[in-house]
């Protein structure tokens, strides 16, 4: 919807947190009128996109007519009230389908909401519905939802990322104003990266994963995926804080060494340390991706920072380690999906004995991708393997995190390319499964070690760059596709990690 707003005509479905919450306090628009807005453009938009598997009309319609009469009263709303969100179909939206986009829990309805929803439902947010995803969260394109594929809003032949990449592909098509991802091994900041929109992983626990369908309980955080960094910042001063129904979940700010630090750091950005590890641009990563990312790290010199090269050392072992731990917390976590409490009523009529059961319904409601990471992950938990592969692991998981403990006393942030590559093409990676573990290669060591880190757009590069001269003069001209830069910081400095990627913004 096109508005002349202040002697301009915008599009109201452009907007940010903030210039929406404006525009409802100064009556530009209704909360009502951009409710309706959104709820048109997904009816538009979501054919080809497939953002979307569940669109709540009628509760963000309600919700937004609540906002309406508190503005008519006079009475000031919180920053969020009457802005669209939308939600990644594993975080639970009371009475609401939550599918996790899998086949055994395609008619699951959530008896409740979780603690980041409640927390949302309070500020007055219209959610607007539940996005796409790869199935349980495993994947990297969203390819591997039992619902089908999304699409890159960027460029349509190409995957969003994942496993939040409806959630991505809804933020950067301008189907709602912000979303929410879960991350449990790059799955906010590789879709963000992908799409060309800002994505948060914050610290482990400084988020409550209470009403998350739990993929990797030791890993997964959920997370913002925003238009901008201080969007992420407004949505995560929500979400954030401690959760009596999580015990792993804290309360951040009581976490922060120095608060004053924080308030001065916009002031103090020359001098800075921002260390670059040298195991991050090596073989593998795309040249004009790295070519990107060089010249946005150049950027924060001309502000006065200093650059300074690290290392990582055990870099090199997060992919393999990282699927160990994930794999066998699937097993553990997915065993639940037995077909007598969860999901697949359709089977329990031809069901002959308890095995016969849950053969059947594992069988037929779990994708490809799901069975293996189940596989894997008993197989690294059995008897006479528990030593060699995940108490390793969890070794080494200890000396990623070192690393960066070490690289944090030299440094204040740790900046690398969110991914090695843009958007690949659909069905490119679905039949080679390590090529498509290797997206999340920069982003894994991150969840590894408990770490927050935010994605934002850095570049771009042309989709043409791989492509012959003549597939190019068969297609029209390139399309350029969006690379993000990722800032790693230290455990609870998410504010800081806010002020330098604001700062980014300004000088990109």
């Amino acid at each position: 919807m096109f508005r002349v707003i202040r002697g301009k005509f915008v599009q109201i479905s452009d907007f940010t947190i903030t210039q929406v919450h404006q525009g409802l306090q100064k009556k530009e628009f209704s909360a009502l009128e951009l409710a309706k807005t959104y709820l048109e453009k997904i009816k538009e938009e979501n054919k080809k996109i497939s953002a979307f598997l569940t669109v709540t009309e009628n509760f963000a319609l309600s919700q937004a007519k609540k906002i309406d009469d508190l503005i008519l009263e006079g009475r000031e709303i919180p920053l969020l009230a009457g802005v669209p969100l939308a939600v990644k179909d594993n975080i639970l939206v009371e009475n609401i389908r939550c599918t996790a986009g899998s086949k055994i829990l395609e008619n699951y309805i959530a008896p409740y909401d979780a603690t980041v929803i409640k927390k949302l439902r309070a500020e007055g947010c219209l959610i607007l519905g539940k996005t796409n995803l790869d199935e349980f969260a495993m994947g990297s394109s969203t390819e591997n939802s039992a619902f089908g594929p999304t699409k890159n809003p960027v460029a349509l032949e190409r995957v969003p990322g994942g496993s939040s990449g409806g959630s991505a592909a809804a933020v950067a098509g301008n189907l709602s104003v912000f979303a929410l991802g879960s991350d449990t091994g790059g799955s906010i900041r590789q879709p963000a990266s992908f799409c060309g929109v800002v994505g948060l992983k914050p610290t482990y626990g400084a988020v409550s994963r209470y009403g998350l369908i739990a993929f990797a309980s030791s890993l997964d955080q959920i997370g913002p995926i925003t238009k901008n960094v201080e969007d992420a910042k407004i949505v995560f001063d929500v979400i954030s804080g401690k959760d009596e129904m999580d015990s792993t979940s804290v309360n951040p700010k009581s976490k922060i060494q120095n608060p004053k630090e924080i308030k001065n750091l916009k002031f103090e950005i020359k001098n800075l340390k921002l260390g670059v590890p040298k195991e991050y641009f090596v073989k593998g990563i795309e040249p004009e991706v790295e070519k990107v990312i060089k010249e946005a790290i150049k950027k924060f010199e001309g502000g006065r920072v200093k650059i300074e090269e690290i290392s990582l050392p055990h870099t090199e072992y997060a992919l393999p380690c990282y699927y160990i731990i994930v794999p066998a917390e699937a097993s553990a976590n997915l065993a639940r999906y037995d077909g007598i409490k969860y999901g697949m009523s359709n089977v329990k009529s031809q069901i002959s004995n308890l095995l016969n059961g849950y053969l059947k319904t594992r069988g037929e409601g779990f994708g490809d991708e799901v069975r293996r990471r189940i596989m894997l992950g008993t197989y690294a938990l059995s008897a006479g393997y528990y030593e060699a592969y995940y108490l390793r692991a969890q070794k080494i998981r200890t000396k990623i995190k070192e690393d960066f403990e070490k690289a944090f006393k030299i440094v204040d942030f740790i900046l690398t390319p969110t991914s090695p590559s843009p958007a690949f093409k659909l069905g490119e990676r679905i039949a080679d499964p390590l090529m498509m573990y290797l997206s999340d290669i920069f982003t894994i060591a991150v969840n590894l070690a408990g770490l927050p880190a935010i994605s934002i757009p850095a570049g771009k590069v042309k989709d043409g760059s791989t492509r012959t001269s003549t597939e190019l003069s068969r297609t029209s001209s390139p399309q350029d596709l969006p690379v993000g830069l990722q800032i790693i910081g230290k455990t609870f400095e998410e504010e800081k990690i806010f002020k330098i990627g604001q700062f980014f913004e300004q000088i990109r």
